[in-house]
């Protein structure tokens, strides 16, 4: 018992350390230059995302196949929407497809 009261206090805890924040600052809006800075994040965190999965364990990058594929259509979606939704959902599904038909031969 006493390890489901560790993980609901924990629980409560992460809830109320973010709901302080949004609580507090929901009557003010956020300047135009942070919210400027905010549309880089996501395009930085893909950008991170995908060299630390083509970087191996020595610090070499290594590209194959299917993470080329993947890459390929994920920058054409990328161009032509400008969603990053749809973007990450092309990539990872032509990645996984290029690899299991690679995997089967």
């Amino acid at each position: 018992m006493s390890q489901f009261f560790a993980i609901l206090l924990a629980g409560i805890g992460t809830y109320l350390s973010r709901a302080i924040f949004v609580i507090a600052l929901a009557d003010r809006s956020f300047p135009p230059l942070a919210l400027r800075a905010l549309e880089y994040v996501a395009p930085a965190v893909m950008g991170a995302l995908i060299v630390s999965m083509l970087t191996s364990t020595d610090g070499q990058v290594r590209i194959a196949g299917p993470e080329m594929a993947g890459l390929c259509s994920a920058a054409l979606v990328a161009w032509k929407t400008r969603n990053h939704i749809f973007t990450l959902i092309t990539g990872m599904a032509v990645f996984w497809i290029v690899a299991a038909l690679l995997s089967t031969w």
